[in-house]
């Protein structure tokens, strides 16, 4: 004769079953999975890479409709399957933008201001937001993202300063706010108004502190300290070049710079490595790094300053154009990385068009390998 189960231990039986069900670990759809022939599974990490692509024709309109099959992208030479494709009308953007208030840049503070702020009220969608941060002793968030009515008071309310320039800090801290504060799947972009010279980053002033300490000889003269502090200065400068170029990439972020003081970056060394920042960062990112040719407008003739500021108000309002074209013909392309490769390291990427056509591409050049 069948045993009878008493309900109360049958519940408790099921209670047990059901808790057992649920604490089950559920696999993760981080890594990839594949049956071999024997029908066992194979594992595969990968990683997601965000390439941030514009295309451009010879007059610098932006190029839309362009799919997945009409790009191309190599991973250390290696062809990469594109897994998708979004192009700038939709997907929000986000813009960073940078301005140096340190007295290199106070002539022509005014003109940067208005044009910029016209730029983003121009530029901005409705679900696009804007960060404004300046660049001084140190970087100053002026106003967290934000629509474009709001940054554009907020560009208008900054006033010029005449302190030291962290510029290397405030890059890397703007790349980093991004990093963190940007929803997924948006394209972001850092604009900075500035000659790329750096005075006060951390780094630097830390690279000359410790070189001062190491001097021994109490008769040493003011050529040889200057020197020492000159030497010290520029390997600190490489070093942190470097630093931000990795957090402007970590950030998937494109570069963009204006610098205002033209072509007379060229009358000291110092400039001179301040213009390259500028390029490294905008070659590296995919972006541009412009630098316009603007007239004095401190001279003793009125007249002609009052020429020169209009052709200088032209000259950037030219330039934010052809910053606007280039947003508007951004790509957002993505693909699945299955290389094992080591935790930091630079992993050369070459983008291109499977047929050009005259078109003009400009996408970062690489990325650094994240945990």
């Amino acid at each position: 004769m069948p045993r009878t189960i008493n309900p109360s231990i049958f519940l408790l039986i099921l209670a047990f079953a059901f808790s057992a069900i649920a604490q089950t670990p559920k696999p993760t759809a981080t890594p990839a999975a594949a049956e071999d022939d024997d029908g066992e599974v194979i594992r595969v990490d990968s990683r997601l890479v965000v390439v941030p692509v514009s295309v451009t024709d010879a007059a610098g309109q932006p190029v839309l409709g362009l799919k997945a099959q009409d790009f191309r992208i190599l991973e250390e030479n290696k062809r990469q399957e594109i897994a998708q494709i979004s192009d700038a009308e939709k997907v929000p953007l986000e813009i960073a933008i940078l301005f140096d208030v340190s007295a290199s840049t106070d002539a022509m503070f005014q003109f940067e201001q208005e044009t910029a702020a016209k730029f983003l009220q121009e530029v901005m969608r409705p679900d696009d937001r804007a960060t404004i941060f300046t660049i001084g002793e140190g970087a100053r968030l002026i106003q967290a993202r934000d629509s474009a009515d709001k940054s554009a008071i907020a560009i208008k309310s900054i006033q010029p300063t005449r302190q030291q320039t962290a510029f290397y800090d405030s890059v890397a801290i703007a790349a980093n706010y991004l990093q963190k504060n940007t929803p997924q799947g948006r394209r972001k972009v850092i604009i900075v108004i500035s000659d790329g010279d750096d005075t006060n980053s951390a780094g630097v002033i830390k690279a000359i502190f410790d070189a001062e300490r190491k001097i021994v000889q109490s008769d040493i003269s003011n050529k040889e300290l200057r020197n020492i502090r000159v030497k010290a200065r520029d390997a600190a400068k490489l070093k942190e070049q470097n630093k931000v170029l990795q957090s402007l990439q970590n950030a998937d972020s494109v570069f963009y710079s204006i610098n205002p003081g033209g072509n007379s970056y060229q009358l000291n060394q110092n400039s001179i490595f301040g213009q390259s920042n500028l390029q490294k960062f905008a070659e590296q990112t995919g972006g541009t790094a412009f630098l316009p040719k603007f007239q004095s407008i401190t001279l003793k003739n009125n007249l002609q300053n009052s020429f020169n500021a209009k052709f200088n108000q032209e000259t950037l309002t030219k330039i934010f154009r052809q910053l606007a074209s280039e947003l508007q013909a951004q790509y957002l392309v993505q693909y699945y990385s299955e290389s094992n490769f080591p935790t930091d390291k630079y992993v050369k990427l070459d983008v291109g068009l499977q047929n050009t056509n005259n078109l003009r591409v400009r996408a970062r050049q690489g990325y650094f390998v994240k945990n």
